[in-house]
């Protein structure tokens, strides 16, 4: 029991635990108890907020001064006597003026605390409060953080299947559309990048397109600005006031997943399912945040990432582009950002610059997919990253008014307090959604003008090689990461089916050359049968991605197209050896100083032209995607060429006896003619796959 004496300061607002920190007072009292020193305990007032404080916490200090003067002992001296308190929590002991409460080692109990202050007239005030002890777990907050990621994640990857699903073949042919309008483009990189829910896939799958050839580099500059802009949808899903429903949302639709027949619904309720499952890893993200509130040291640290200077924005974005990069989701570090600034761990400001290093972290991706592409490939991954860093860079240095603006749209206010408890959790979400989309926009609204330049400052910084031959050393352009987005993943196959399909047109040519020279050709024969073997190890690499690709959840029509693909590159791969062996056929005669009647000679020719125009119109129709039941047209051609080989067969074995060829050549002859007949039997079967006939 000691004397404590009226000190005029009053001490208001929250209390956390510091090393001889001061709590604050509660509000003024509710009941006061007069007199006996045995008052009930229904009389205590609640002058002084319950303590709570973690595990080797310094102890605290509580001004009693100001507690107990809008009581009913006012101004008077009083005493002050602790009445009940056990000490394996808090041990509470009165010095002068202060209460200290020297923290123990018990955690996870509350114990009650009731002080008396009685004053020189006699008049009481009982008062308690209630402390805890806490350790903080660690791994808990790591393991809850991990585990709502993980959660967050699928649900994005769920949402995009569904999409991507539902989207069909539409998602298709707004690829194959692409033009070199750059408008179009971007807009298709929008469309996508929605459907997919990953600037990072589109990205990729744009080195890939280029590093076929099936896309221009001013395509490609289109469709990535537009992926930028496309990415963004994830922050306004976030927005929807529904994150207490994720669990009930993704239940119901697990039911609808598991148990319906129809692929569209089955599909859709895919989408609900990994949309509930985006709210439920947020919250879940949420929770196992909440504990940084409670650390100072934790605090101090996301303190020291402050945007409140040109350098503090810089650090945060920094932050943010390692963070995307060790993850490899833009979205995923998005989530990480809103769940931090709805608890108030980072203010708005911060999280927006967050944003901004999540925007470059995007573009490591595409710069490891440009890994072993040709040169145009590489150009478009460069500006991929020239666009996001040159944005960050400009963004960075107006930064203060860009937030305002933000804020003018979301609160309509430059000056909006935008911290949690001024708005809500869902208005902090609009903000960064806005920052985050905002940036994207306006960027692309500046470079837009500017791409072309761009394209041609990488073209000259970026040459083409020297040597044609180091751009084919990666045979397939395909991509593991594709394999996420089914439906973009089997486009990705088909452009490498129609370069298989082109490398057999190109074999053609080069053989109708090697007939038509009456040299050696051996230059010629190498190139065939150099192509010959590389289209063995592109039908390879294409079955092995989709087979990976078919072992997922695929809906039923990129199943059928995954196939149809499986054997076309069967076919193709059989007509390339069909080829080499007419091919080595002409180099058994030349190897014996032999060479075929000029008669014989011209028959192979035409029957060549005949085989080549065949291969051009079947393969006509699968370039053209949509297109592909009309091969079933070309279909009575194939016959012509079957009934032309067999009139060459019957008219070689006619001839006269003085006129008849040597074996040798006679056998030549024949395997070249059969080899005809059999690239027309794969071009059969290849219509008819295209066709649906079989």
């Amino acid at each position: 029991m000691l004397l404590v004496g009226i000190l005029p300061s009053l001490f208001g607002g929250g209390f956390r635990a510091a090393p001889q920190s001061v709590a604050a007072a509660a509000p003024q009292a509710e009941r006061v108890a007069g007199g006996d020193a045995g008052a009930s305990e229904d009389l205590t007032a609640k002058l002084i907020p319950d303590q709570k404080a973690f595990l080797g916490s310094p102890a605290t200090l509580i001004d009693l001064s100001e507690v107990f003067s809008e009581t009913e002992i006012g101004e008077e001296p009083f005493q002050v006597e602790v009445l009940r308190g056990k000490q394996d929590v808090a041990e509470a002991v009165v010095e002068g003026s202060q209460l200290r409460l020297n923290w123990q080692r018990q955690t996870a109990k509350k114990r009650e605390i009731l002080l008396r202050a009685t004053s020189a007239s006699g008049k009481t005030v009982d008062t308690k409060f209630y402390v805890e002890l806490w350790e903080p777990d660690y791994w808990k907050l790591v393991l809850t953080v991990l585990g709502g990621l993980g959660l967050f994640l699928l649900g994005m990857k769920n949402l995009s299947e569904g999409l991507q699903a539902i989207a069909g073949n539409g998602l298709r042919r707004m690829i194959s559309i692409v033009t070199d309008n750059r408008l179009m483009a971007t807009g298709v990189g929008v469309l996508v990048t929605m459907l997919v829910q990953s600037s990072s896939i589109t990205t990729v799958m744009v080195v890939g397109f280029v590093n076929s050839g099936f896309m221009t580099l001013t395509q490609a500059v289109g469709v990535i600005m537009g992926a930028n802009i496309g990415t963004t949808i994830t922050g306004w899903i976030l927005v929807l006031k529904i994150g207490k429903y994720g669990l009930p949302l993704a239940g119901a639709a697990a039911f609808f997943y598991l148990f319906s027949k129809r692929d569209r619904i089955r599909y859709g309720a895919l989408a609900v399912l990994g949309l509930g499952l985006v709210f439920l890893g947020l919250e879940i993200m949420k929770d196992g945040f909440a504990i940084v509130k409670e650390l100072p040291e934790f605090e101090a640290w996301f303190k020291a990432f402050d945007a409140g200077t040109y350098l503090g924005v810089l650090k945060c974005a920094l932050v943010g582009c390692v963070l995307t990069f060790i993850v490899q989701s833009s979205s995923a570090t998005l989530g990480i950002t809103i769940g931090l600034a709805q608890i108030g761990v980072i203010d708005f400001p911060t999280a927006a610059a967050l944003v901004l290093g999540e925007n470059i972290g995007t573009t490591i991706t595409a710069w490891l997919a440009s890994f072993g592409s040709n040169t145009n490939a590489k150009r478009a991954a460069y500006f991929h990253i020239c666009f996001n860093l040159l944005g960050v860079a400009w963004i960075t240095a107006v930064f203060p008014f860009y937030v305002m603006l933000v804020r003018y749209i979301v609160a309509g206010d430059t000056a909006a307090d935008m911290t949690l408890g001024a708005v809500s959790s869902a208005e902090i979400t609009a903000a960064i959604a806005m920052a985050h989309t905002g940036f994207n926009v306006t960027n692309t609204i500046v470079f837009l003008p500017l791409a072309g330049y761009m394209a041609s400052a990488l073209m000259r910084m970026i040459p083409d090689r020297k040597s044609l031959v180091d751009e084919e050393e990666h045979l397939t352009n395909l991509d593991v990461r594709m394999l996420e987005s089914p439906v973009v993943a089997v486009e990705q196959s088909r452009v490498e089916v129609l370069r298989m399909v082109n490398a057999c047109k190109q074999m053609m040519a080069w053989l109708h050359e090697l007939l038509q020279s009456d040299g050696p050709g051996k230059e010629l024969r190498k190139k065939i049968l150099d192509m010959e073997e590389e289209l063995d190890v592109m039908q390879g690499e294409i079955v092995t991605f989709m087979s990976n690709l078919l072992v997922g959840n695929v809906p039923h029509d990129v199943v059928d197209e995954a196939r149809r693909q499986l054997r076309l590159v069967d076919e193709y791969e059989s007509i390339s050896d069909c080829l080499a062996t007419v091919v080595k056929a002409h180099r058994h005669l030349v190897r014996h100083d032999t060479q075929l009647p000029p008669d014989q000679q011209q028959e192979l020719r035409e029957l060549h032209a005949m085989v080549s125009d065949y291969l051009n119109r079947v393969s006509g129709y699968y370039e053209q995607l949509g297109h592909a039941g009309g091969a079933v047209e070309v279909l009575p051609h194939g016959e012509s060429i079957t009934k032309h080989a067999k009139t060459l067969y019957k008219r070689v074995l006619e001839k006269a006896p003085e006129d008849q060829l040597e074996v040798r050549s006679l056998v030549s002859y024949n395997r070249m003619v059969a080899a005809y007949r059999r690239v027309r039997d794969h071009l059969v079967n290849i219509a008819e796959a295209l066709a649906g006939e079989k």
